[in-house]
């Protein structure tokens, strides 16, 4: 019998929806941002962000069909139930609530209300009455869901999409500095790869790709296909196009930022990198424009993580808190968080993230290594623990200096940096997940598991 496989239009289309998922607006204030600290070093700071920020989000989708997964949940689940919902609500509460909710509406402010105010004292009443009024809109639609979703996905994305593209090229015509010209950031001076491998952590895009890959693999079902290789060899082959443009975007943006440099300083964060590029090539139009567009395709993106967010967690609470009452709940714990601004969000975000991603990024390799060790659970917690192990110091590592010396693990990071290897490059995860990946493997084949 012949398996079913798309055709190259609709792997366009799944291609689409791919995009769709992974590149928001939010995700621009990262390669510009880059590209100011890169400076010379531009090149292996591209590679290792494009690793991070597309290769690896696009593996997570195709994890989920690979494994014949229905969600996270269930592929988190080979390591252990209770694990899966733990590391299911992490996750969601990762790319919801606690970082990526806020960033959307702190994104918007800094790029929109920001260059308005006269009095920077002002700022922090602004953000308070800025955010109100973009969470009640967002928490109006979450319990309303309609086309106004649709209605910005096909009009406001475009519209945002085009003017980016007319301002990365007038910025590449009209550089502001040559790329050869412009000093890296201390960071980016000897370790531009590994600093830009942990700056594409800031997308979320790689945990995004696990928590919504089986929206794109049900996608690819209802087009026919039934064959699980057969969807997730579409899901990559989808997704290749669909990271050709990612790459390009990013690119391109990370050099306008490299090139900016030679008109401003190095910015607070990226948004008020793209405001300040936005005024210069197009004054107070550009600024507005940039502002409208940026604020609406947040606003569309916080409407989709409320709703996912409730959903799953009506779901894993079996329905015994409604729909209403958790998207209230995350709305409002948005709301808060967000109030702490763009830059502190981002300096909150790099901790749970440097915990978060390596696990996900092993479970990954896991998913498509499975094959090789029959999916055994053994094989999944020995690499597991050993990799949360590490992840923790990565963690405690990267948390704010106030609040390392307020909880003394300055000996504890201390310790990890002799013993770790790669643990100055923000990597000391991966030589034991590679020690646990063996370890598994040698308890498999001295003891087969029990039919």
């Amino acid at each position: 019998m012949t398996t079913k496989k798309l055709t190259f239009r609709q792997k366009i289309l799944v291609a689409g929806t791919l995009f769709g998922m992974f590149f928001g607006a939010g995700n621009l204030i990262f390669p510009v941002h880059l590209g100011q600290l890169a400076g010379r070093n531009v090149l292996p700071a591209m590679i290792g962000f494009i690793i991070t920020a597309v290769g690896i989000p696009i593996f997570g989708v195709a994890a989920i069909g690979a494994t014949h997964s229905d969600g996270l949940q269930t592929l988190s689940s080979k390591v252990s139930k209770g694990y899966g919902v733990f590391f299911t609500c992490l996750l969601y509460l990762t790319i919801g609530p606690l970082f990526a909710i806020p960033r959307c509406a702190t994104t918007s402010f800094t790029t929109g209300v920001t260059p308005m105010l006269t009095d920077a004292s002002r700022e922090p009443i602004a953000l308070l009455i800025f955010s109100a009024i973009f969470f009640a809109f967002v928490l109006f639609f979450s319990l309303r869901p309609g086309k106004i979703t649709v209605w910005i996905g096909k009009i406001i994305n475009p519209i945002f999409l085009l003017f980016l593209a007319v301002l990365v090229i007038r910025a590449l015509i009209h550089p502001g500095a040559a790329v050869a010209d412009v000093e890296p950031d201390a960071a980016y001076e000897t370790g531009a790869f590994f600093s830009s491998f942990i700056e594409g952590y800031g997308t979320m895009d790689a945990i995004a790709g696990l928590a919504f890959g089986i929206v794109v693999i049900d996608v690819i079902r209802r087009m026919g296909v039934d064959d699980d290789d057969a969807v997730a060899a579409d899901v990559l082959s989808s997704g290749v196009l669909t990271g050709i443009l990612m790459a390009i975007i990013y690119v391109l943006t990370i050099l306008m930022g490299t090139q900016s440099r030679g008109l401003f300083e190095t910015s607070a964060n990226g948004g008020i990198a793209l405001t300040q590029i936005a005024g210069h090539y197009f004054g107070s139009v550009g600024q507005l424009i940039l502002a409208v567009t940026i604020t609406f395709a947040c606003l569309k993106t916080s409407i989709g993580l409320v709703t996912s967010c409730s959903e799953t967690f009506v779901k894993m609470t079996h329905g015994k808190i409604s729909y209403s009452v958790w998207a209230i709940i995350f709305t409002v714990f948005s709301f808060a968080v967000s109030n702490v601004g763009l830059s502190m969000i981002i300096e909150y975000s790099i901790p749970m993230l440097m915990l978060i991603y390596p696990p996900a990024i092993v479970l990954i390799i896991l998913a498509f290594a499975g094959k090789l060790f029959g999916h055994d659970r053994r094989v999944y917690v020995s690499t597991m623990v050993f990799t949360w192990a590490a992840a923790i110091f990565d963690f405690m590592k990267t948390l704010p200096g106030s609040l390392q010396e307020s909880l003394h693990l300055d000996t504890l990071v201390s310790l990890a940096g002799k013993c770790l290897p790669l643990f100055d490059k923000n990597l000391g995860w991966l030589i034991p997940a590679c020690i646990g990946f063996v370890i598994g493997m040698i308890l498999r084949a001295s003891k087969p598991a029990k039919a």
